[in-house]
C-alpha cells in the first residue's frame, strides 16, 4: 500500500462537501503526495474521480469496506497530467 500523506473524513457529509473538503486539502499538498478520502456518501465514487480529471489529480484506487469508500488520490501539478 502507498503511503498517504493526508487523509480527509467525509464521512456523513452529502454532495458538494466530500468534494470541496477534498479540494481543500489537495491545495495544500505537494504534486505526487497522495491524499485518502473515506467517505460514506455513495456519490463520491462518481464525484470525486470527475474532479480528478478536471483538476489534473490521478484516482489511485477506490475501495469500498462495510459502510464506508475510501479513494486514494495521487495530487496533480493542478493542470491535466
Amino acid at each position: 500500500m502507498a503511503r498517504i500523506d493526508r487523509q480527509v473524513d467525509a464521512r456523513r457529509l452529502l454532495c458538494p462537501l466530500p468534494v470541496i473538503r477534498t479540494q481543500d486539502a489537495a491545495t495544500e499538498m505537494q504534486p505526487g503526495e497522495m491524499l485518502c478520502v473515506v467517505a460514506t456518501d455513495p456519490g463520491v465514487m462518481n464525484d470525486i474521480p470527475a474532479w480528478c480529471r478536471i483538476n489534473g489529480h490521478r484516482v489511485e484506487m477506490i475501495e469500498e469496506r462495510a459502510d464506508e469508500i475510501i479513494i486514494t488520490i495521487k495530487v496533480g501539478g493542478f493542470e491535466r497530467d
